[in-house]
């Protein structure tokens, strides 16, 4: 598909340093990772864990959070501070396992509305008891995922009014930012082109270009990023990432392993008609070994989307992992590859379950110990989008704003990408994870007009 207009004449900025040097997007520590509770499944592991996410209902839930407990000293979220170093985490019985259950270190399940419960029992060697619930339908992707964006499409729009007041905005001496910021932090994406498209035709100018003659900096990458399509500004990030000298696998990480197969092969197509080039090659030329194999592989979009959950084939996948690395001397790369790449994320989710009762330690523990750098991060990712895909992208933003300076370009893309999606829930699992809100560390971490348009994205 292609995007008229996309990019301007004079294009869309350059991507300087993406990120800034000396703010390069880090994944926390190798081996820090642990996975959530799941009642009367995950064996012992030590550490604490994390709550369950919330109801879309809001946070916290209406019957209130129990008496909170301590943070666990060992086996929990990366970075975690030893005891007293930071306030106290919920805990309790209603927040994961209970005091006389088995503790399994602390990675965020999904909210109830995302577990993927069965019908009646099947008896199946393995499971607690014999018995695991048999397949079933289950719910809608969109049921199921109960995602809620903080930015919604406006009632009585009228995308020539808007244009007008832009314009407005940007002419003569000085610019009116809060305007600006009023009209896009309140318009959907797809109002966000239709502003474009009048403004061209009511003023015979692009808009895209008075906006960069307008503002600087991290504001300009902000807005710049909201009027591209959302399909478009995937495919750019993942451009320019691989741009120039060196790679941003981070980047390629972050979008590549979770999006859905419609969003991969819209943004490989527009990939080729944008840029022309063929994303694949780009990939290949770039990085390289298992981890060039498994971006190749998050490229097709060809994950199975089915929300029925096969626990015999959760069982066998379990079992197939375990042979290809725990019960094993070295490492079967290929088959966490297949594994990984090709189940639904509901399957991949009963997989993990069935993984910690065979090897007696959490898949993400193991992934740890049979591979490193940037693989290791990829299959992590689609790991924990599996179990918990908001609170994936919370920790992504806390890390990009955690210590000294702020990786802006990770902030950006995450917060403007997820807007419309799951932002929501991504600021439940922020509050949970952090002890603090998303909209608390962004306005401590930036300033002026970015931090109000950051704001204004995110909500209060």
């Amino acid at each position: 598909m292609s995007y008229p207009g996309y990019p301007p004449t004079d294009g869309y900025p350059a991507f300087p340093g993406y990120p800034p040097t000396g703010q390069e997007s880090v994944y926390p520590p190798a081996g820090q990772y642990a996975y959530p509770a799941v009642p009367g499944g995950f064996p012992p592991s030590g550490g604490g864990t994390y709550p369950a996410a919330p109801p879309n209902a809001g946070f916290p839930g209406a019957a209130g959070y129990p008496a909170p407990g301590g943070y666990p000293a060992s086996g929990g979220f990366p970075g975690a501070p030893q005891a007293g170093g930071m306030p106290p985490y919920p805990g309790g019985p209603g927040f994961a396992v209970p005091p006389t259950g088995p503790g399994f270190g602390g990675y965020p399940q999904q909210p109830p509305a995302q577990s993927y419960a069965g019908g009646g029992p099947a008896q199946i060697p393995g499971f607690p008891g014999g018995q695991v619930p048999s397949p079933m339908p289950g719910l809608p992707a969109a049921v199921v995922q109960c995602t809620q964006g903080t930015i919604q499409a406006a009632p009585n729009f009228d995308a020539g009014r808007d244009a007008e007041i832009l314009r407005k905005a940007m002419k003569g001496f000085g610019t009116d930012e809060k305007a600006i910021i009023h009209v896009v932090a309140n318009r959907s994406n797809d109002q966000r082109q239709k502003i474009k498209a009048a403004f061209k035709t009511m003023y015979g100018k692009d808009l895209i270009k008075d906006l960069k003659s307008e503002l600087s900096g991290n504001v300009e990458e902000l807005i710049l990023a909201l009027f591209m399509p959302s399909t478009y500004y995937d495919a750019w990030s993942l451009r320019h990432a691989m741009k120039g000298a060196g790679t941003q696998e981070s980047v390629l990480i972050e979008i590549l392993c979770t999006r859905t197969n419609q969003e991969i092969r819209e943004i490989v197509n527009c990939y080729k008609s944008e840029f022309g080039r063929d994303i694949e090659q780009d990939i290949r030329s770039d990085t390289s070994g298992h981890f060039e194999r498994l971006l190749i592989s998050m490229c097709q979009g060809n994950r199975d989307e089915n929300q029925t959950v096969d626990y015999q084939k959760a069982q066998e996948d379990a079992q197939r992992l375990y042979q290809a690395g725990e019960g094993k001397l070295g490492t079967d790369e290929s088959c966490f590859n297949m594994v990984l790449a090709s189940r639904s994320f509901p399957q991949l989710k009963a997989t993990v379950e069935a993984y910690s009762r065979i090897a007696n330690r959490d898949l993400l523990s193991s992934i740890d110990r049979e591979f490193s750098g940037n693989v290791e991060r990829g299959l992590k990712t689609i790991v924990q989008c599996a179990l918990n895909r908001p609170a994936f992208f919370a920790e992504r933003l806390y890390y990009s704003m955690k210590g000294a300076g702020t990786d802006d370009s990770t902030l950006i893309r995450i917060v403007v990408t997820r807007s419309e999606i799951d932002l929501v829930q991504i600021k439940q699992m922020f509050t949970q994870m952090y002890q603090k809100t998303l909209a608390t560390m962004i306005a401590s971490d930036t300033s002026g007009d970015y931090r109000q348009l950051l704001l204004a994205i995110v909500g209060q």
